[in-house]
């Protein structure tokens, strides 16, 4: 018996794939340095909020400080077998600057980051988007680049 080759799917079947996996997924795996290069890696939960990726961590925590000196972060969610890669810059707010996000995020999540203490929202603008289920989906992984959707 010969194994059928893995189905590829379409740019278009990617792009609705990762949108349903931002809008239902609700942790991620966030990775970060700090200034001697030196890796952390954490899971944290997530709210996709109006094309953002919103992040709550303590500000004091390794993760915030590391994510505040570079403004930029990798993440990425589900698993190896239908994998999402979301590179971004972003910016950090006080966790009740914005009641309506505060609340979306909760709803998405299960938990108030407005009632833990010291903690912040990382606001992530997605600027690549990568996702594949198999090597043969390696090719034509990009589904968002420089902060754009791509086309078929």
């Amino acid at each position: 018996m010969t194994a059928k080759p893995p189905q590829v799917r379409s740019l278009a079947q990617r792009r609705a794939d990762v949108q349903q996996k931002l809008a239902s997924e609700q942790d991620a795996w966030v990775a970060s340095a700090d200034a001697s290069g030196a890796v952390h890696l954490v899971p944290l939960s997530f709210a996709w909020v109006g094309g953002r990726v919103v992040l709550a961590t303590p500000g004091s925590s390794r993760t915030a400080r590391n994510l505040r000196r570079t403004g930029w972060v990798r993440l990425a969610l589900g698993p190896t077998r239908d994998v999402v890669i979301v590179e971004g810059t972003l910016h950090e707010q006080a966790t009740n600057a914005d009641p309506r996000l505060a609340e979306q995020h909760a709803a998405a999540v299960g938990f108030d980051a407005r009632e833990e203490p010291g903690y912040v929202f990382f606001i992530v603008t997605p600027q690549r988007i990568q996702a594949w289920r198999t090597p043969a989906e390696l090719p034509g992984r990009d589904v968002m680049r420089d902060g754009i959707w791509l086309e078929e």
